[in-house]
């Protein structure tokens, strides 16, 4: 952030340059990014994140532990089980955003732009 404005540098010289490039490393990982989408509207334990991504619940911890550490995701206590949710809006924004551009690959007219479009 630049202390002085209360805002992040946008300019090809900021500090935050290869601190972005760590958070797209972190998303490229489809787990990951399917992690993402299951949580983008409720907090979920891992043994329901697992069944959800379609991998082992242990495959999925060692995920969650890394986006722990990134930052991604954040946990609460509920009993014994341990529920994850998104940290902030800014990783459910970059995996939309980045199929929103994965549609694009495709040629015509990508879903999301015809979700907005009236029906004739």
């Amino acid at each position: 952030m630049n202390a002085d404005k209360g805002t992040c540098s946008l300019g090809v010289d900021s500090q935050y340059v290869e601190l972005a490039v760590e958070v797209f490393s972190m998303l490229a990982d489809a787990t990951r990014v399917r992690i993402i989408l299951a949580l983008r509207e409720k907090e979920m334990a891992v043994g329901a994140l697992a069944e959800v991504v379609g991998k082992s619940p242990a495959a999925v911890s060692q995920h969650l532990a890394k986006m722990r550490l990134a930052h991604m995701v954040s946990t609460r206590q509920d009993g014994t089980k341990v529920m994850y949710r998104l940290e902030n809006e800014h990783a459910r924004q970059l995996v939309v955003d980045a199929i929103h551009q994965a549609e694009h690959a495709l040629g015509g007219m990508p879903a999301h732009h015809r979700a907005g479009q009236a029906t004739a």
